[in-house]
């Protein structure tokens, strides 16, 4: 058995919580954006095909179009998506390509939740979308038919409060208190792990 200490990876693990409000202004580089996806190139790949392409976003013209495309936090029926200064200041559309592969298995999971952890450990943080307008979103990136659309992921600098909750009987839906702070229900360890 291993005597690695994983406090530090357990921390990383639970900071990296999907936010939806950001401080706008917090830019991105393009370079900054380059870093988190060489994150995800060096991630394994189903027989190493590698069939996953990257669109970056983080020009505000072009982050407006990529916003309007997403469907954001189903579960709080109150509430539109971020409002202005509080929107994602950068974007990487994850395509499959599919002249490479006709299916992409676990990769765009790997590669999301790298980039994600990359993100966290830089201080900003980000969202996994897969509610999206992929034909309207195609047609604002100018998409060629042989890139498959498979997330976006939304980010920038948090700019919310997030608590992991104990999921009290079955009731997973995430909400907001009268402080306005983000609570996540999860399922117990005891209840995950069957034998």
């Amino acid at each position: 058995m291993s005597t690695f200490d994983f406090s530090a990876f357990e921390e990383l693990v639970e900071n990296n919580r999907c936010c939806r409000r950001f401080k706008q202004e917090d830019g991105f580089s393009r370079e900054e954006l380059s870093k988190l996806v060489n994150l995800a190139r060096k991630t394994s790949s189903g027989a190493n095909r590698q069939p996953l392409k990257y669109y970056l976003a983080r020009e505000e013209e072009m982050n407006e179009k990529i916003f309007s495309t997403l469907s954001w936090a189903g579960a709080l029926k109150e509430w539109d998506g971020p409002e202005e200064g509080e929107k994602p200041s950068g974007y990487i559309v994850m395509l499959g390509d599919k002249d490479i592969a006709e299916n992409f298995y676990c990769d765009p999971g790997i590669a999301a939740q790298t980039i994600l952890l990359g993100a966290r450990t830089a201080g900003r943080a980000g969202c996994i979308f897969a509610a999206i307008d992929k034909e309207e979103l195609r047609e604002k990136l100018n998409l060629d038919d042989r890139f498959e659309i498979l997330y976006v992921l939304a980010l920038g600098t948090p700019d919310e409060e997030i608590e992991l909750e104990k999921m009290e009987g079955s009731d997973f839906n995430y909400w907001r208190d009268e402080d306005d702070v983000h609570h996540v229900p999860k399922r117990s360890l005891e209840e995950i792990i069957i034998n």
